[in-house]
């Protein structure tokens, strides 16, 4: 079983690298809500935002390869209109390329897959990472949508031999 979960709502400041930013009150609340398995082995990107949406769950593996697009994006610019046509295809100048964040992200899932054995894995990253991910491996058909609908956290089910990825209800 592998679960992706987009991290929950951290605290912004301009002020600091987005991948510092720690979790908000209400986004460590909304973590613990998560429907997370007990048994799994639980891997973050090594973003805090990340990690912390599932260190209450227990033990969390960082690594890098769950990070988000890299990019340079301006703090005040169109960015939802931005992300949206990144995960839909387009090649933004100074964003990692789509093939370059499906390979780095396969490899770590496809490597924790083995390590994790008959657990559940579970993977706490970020919206654009995995939307381009899960369609890499066809288990998304119209990223843009899919992507403008994830919440603040969201836990997907993922069936890699189904190619399906479905959002779990939970009470947020």
């Amino acid at each position: 079983m592998l679960i992706l979960v987009r991290h929950a709502m951290p605290a912004y400041d301009r002020h600091v690298p987005p991948d510092r930013w720690p979790l908000s009150p209400s986004g460590r609340a909304a973590a613990r809500r998560l429907p997370l398995p007990t048994d799994a082995l639980f891997a973050a990107s090594d973003e805090v935002k990340a990690w912390q949406t599932l260190e209450h769950a227990g033990a969390v593996t960082l690594d890098p390869r769950f990070r988000e697009a890299l990019r340079n994006e301006r703090w005040d610019g169109p960015y939802r209109e931005l992300r949206r046509s990144y995960v839909e295809g387009s090649a933004h100048p100074g964003w990692e390329s789509h093939a370059a964040v499906a390979a780095r992200f396969d490899d770590g899932v496809v490597d924790l897959l083995v390590r994790s054995g008959s657990r559940p894995l579970v993977i706490a990253s970020h919206g654009m990472a995995m939307t381009v991910w899960l369609q890499s491996r066809g288990c998304v058909t119209e990223p843009g949508a899919f992507w403008a609908a994830l919440r603040f956290p969201d836990a997907i089910a993922v069936d890699l031999d189904a190619r399906t990825a479905t959002v779990l209800d939970y009470p947020h």
